[in-house]
């Protein structure tokens, strides 16, 4: 009698745009594909990293061995679908262990086509991003020749120069009804939204009316908004432009402002600062960050390519009020928010590179929500 038949794990590689090259197995569906490589430093959060539009058109690298140890489910999900273009992780959990759990990581990775490979040992990628910078990849279970793969690795699109939040957005403009007693109404424009931004300023009495990256100041103002929201998302900031002039235009009709991540960036631009984009990024839930209105310090959860190259001391003039640096960052002293003042110091419009809606943590900014609508209620 025959011995059954065993399944063999299926060889995989991954080539960065430099030539480093590493071989392990398949983690998700067969196939190939590229993107930008980042890396995580996550220990939990899986399932939110992977459904955060931010991460559209990039290879995610997890710096924590064990990943999918508590399986996949439906209701920690940021989006409707997994977003990253592609997944690396050391050692995979065999079987998900977790009484939430409805599926397992792998499965959800398969059943959405998303290439992975495991078995690579992330420590050393992990340095080698960290001393190169952020760069280009391709991950293939059909390619065995390190140079063939590189070559498509190079033909390949780059980060810097993409407008991807069109992408990303919302077709459809759709409400998020305030929980318990309305108390404002905010205008939010989806570049690439998590799922938990609307229900945290839901959960403080604000109706939401998300609306798509192609909203305009008519599209804004047809929902008599206290205030507008402007949302994470992915690409190059210097390659978004209409959203940019809706800033402004908002700006210009006083209409309070708050933004994260993504909606930073584009602040910046509409104040009339540049954006660049970093070696490597922010990635990751524990990223030290200074409040420095209040002087506390923050736990921060992170991702982001980009910031905004704005005078971290004193204040810049701008058509629409002075403008300081409200936040940096303790790791590297990159800009983390920005604060728009009136010539009475009253505060009109500010935002944060990080993500305050963090899930599943930290909650150390949640705070900010409560700013907002400090803002809208004309208290801040």
């Amino acid at each position: 009698m025959a011995p059954p038949a065993r399944n063999l794990p299926i060889p995989a590689l991954l080539v960065l745009e430099d030539g480093r090259t590493f071989r392990g197995e398949s983690f998700g569906a067969e196939g190939e594909t590229f993107g930008e490589a980042v890396f995580s430093t996550g220990m939990t959060g899986y399932q939110e990293t992977l459904t955060d539009p931010s991460y559209h058109h990039q290879v995610v690298v997890m710096t924590a061995p064990h990943v999918g140890n508590t399986g996949m489910n439906d209701e920690d999900e940021e989006s409707s679908r997994i977003w990253v273009a592609g997944y690396v992780v050391r050692d995979p959990a065999r079987v998900p262990s977790s009484w939430r759990s409805t599926r397992s990581l792998v499965d959800d990775l398969r059943a959405q086509g998303v290439v992975g490979i495991s078995g690579v040992d992330t420590r050393a990628l992990t340095r080698h991003l960290r001393e190169r910078g952020a760069m280009r990849v391709g991950i293939s279970t059909t390619e065995t020749d390190p140079e063939r793969l590189l070559a498509r690795v190079l033909d390949s699109g780059e980060m810097s120069g993409a407008n991807l939040s069109g992408s990303v957005s919302t077709q459809e403009a759709y409400v998020v009804p305030a929980e318990g007693d309305k108390r404002f109404t905010v205008a939010a424009v989806d570049l690439g939204i998590k799922g938990n931004t609307p229900r945290m300023m839901s959960q403080r009495g604000i109706e939401v009316h998300v609306l798509p990256a192609t909203a305009t100041l008519a599209d804004v103002q047809a929902v008599a908004p206290d205030g507008l929201f402007f949302s994470n998302g992915p690409g190059d900031p210097a390659a978004t432009t209409d959203q940019v002039e809706l800033l402004q235009q908002a700006l210009g009709a006083g209409i309070p402002y708050f933004g994260i991540c993504f909606g930073n960036q584009l602040f910046g631009r509409a104040l009339g600062f540049g954006t660049y984009k970093l070696k490597y990024g922010h990635r990751g839930i524990n990223q030290p960050v200074m409040d420095r209105t209040t002087g506390k310090v923050e736990v921060t959860a992170h991702n982001h390519g980009f910031a905004v190259d704005a005078p971290l001391e004193g204040s810049t003039a701008t058509e629409f009020g002075e403008v300081t640096v409200s936040h940096v960052c303790l790791n590297d002293d990159v800009v983390e928010g920005l604060e728009l003042r009136d010539p009475e110091g009253r505060l009109r419009s500010f935002s944060v590179q990080y993500h305050p809606e963090a899930a599943a943590g930290p909650h150390d900014a949640a705070y900010l929500f409560d700013r907002f609508c400090e803002l809208m209620d004309g208290k801040a």
